[in-house]
């Protein structure tokens, strides 16, 4: 079954007010992180995404290997320098990746001065509202795979992105302060320090973000937890079929006070999609309060 959080959603985002059912769909501050050792059954919350590679069977039982980085950026605070906790190493992508898919078919249609074509807009819409895999497979090669996302996340300025060999965008590689480059991309308004030269118009960020409040219900859990208003995510989730842990991840924009935080948590190594789904909310909401605390 689908793990499920009620949302009540907005249907459209502005700098203060952001916020289907995927097919086999599958995260600053501060926050615990490290290796958590514990042992017991591994719970099958939702179905492996497609991207995972292995033998395919899962083991009854797993032992868990947690970590989890975190990232904030507060987009109201003059310095708008993000703030990480962790290790800020390569994790698996899963299905946060779709942002990044999305955004660079969006450049390369400003590249050939043409909007996105009713077709693209729908596979869009099904790969970020819904997490569906197969509007993400025909978009990925739509990019040019691997090469062609490294070639937009350059002019992004994102350099510790390595996307999926093949059709594997899942296994994309990424780090927390990468994750908080392509938010700002999307999130920060012209002419900030946080976004002096945006390479997307703010067409195409708008449509970003419209989609990321159209989470479908089931699938709004994550850095929302931190937010006490508004916020727009993506989530990504993957089991290892060689061991039966999860990566779980979310990204995304939340206000909570008066300010809007970027935030990025990054994890692996859980023992059930439940159990990553906690440990990813605690980390956010532990990181927007640190920031806020911050001032």
């Amino acid at each position: 079954m689908p793990y499920r959080r009620p949302n009540p959603r907005p249907t459209t985002w502005t700098a203060s007010a952001p916020g289907r059912r995927g097919r086999r769909a599958g995260l600053g501050a501060v926050l615990l992180t490290g290796f958590v050792t514990t042992a017991f059954a591994a719970g099958a919350v939702g179905p492996a995404a497609a991207a995972d590679t292995g033998s395919g069977t899962t083991p009854a039982t797993a032992q868990s290997e947690a970590r989890v980085t975190t990232a904030v950026l507060d987009l109201d605070h003059p310095a708008a320098k993000p703030q990480v906790r962790g290790k800020d190493v390569p994790y698996d992508t899963a299905s946060i990746v779709k942002v990044d898919i999305l955004s660079a078919l969006l450049l390369q249609a400003q590249d050939a001065g043409r909007g996105l074509t009713r077709q693209e807009r729908t596979l869009a819409e099904a790969m970020i509202e819904h997490s569906d895999n197969d509007a993400a497979n025909a978009l990925w090669r739509e990019i040019g795979l691997a090469p062609g996302l490294k070639a937009v996340n350059k002019r992004l300025g994102l350099s510790s992105t390595v996307g999926g060999t093949g059709g594997l965008w899942g296994l994309t590689r990424t780090t927390a302060s990468d994750q908080i480059g392509l938010l700002r991309a999307v999130f920060a308004a012209d002419g900030t320090t946080a976004a002096p030269k945006p390479a997307l118009t703010a067409a195409s960020r708008t449509y970003i973000r419209t989609l990321m409040t159209r989470i479908a219900t089931d699938q709004s859990w994550g850095v929302s937890a931190a937010s006490d208003s508004a916020w727009a995510l993506k989530n990504g989730w993957l089991q290892r079929s060689t061991t039966g842990l999860w990566d779980v991840n979310s990204v995304g924009q939340v206000t909570s006070g008066t300010h809007h935080y970027l935030v990025a948590v990054l994890s692996d190594g859980n023992t059930s999609m439940a159990a990553g789904i906690k440990t990813v909310e605690g980390a956010a909401r532990t990181a927007v309060t640190s920031a806020r605390a911050a001032g």
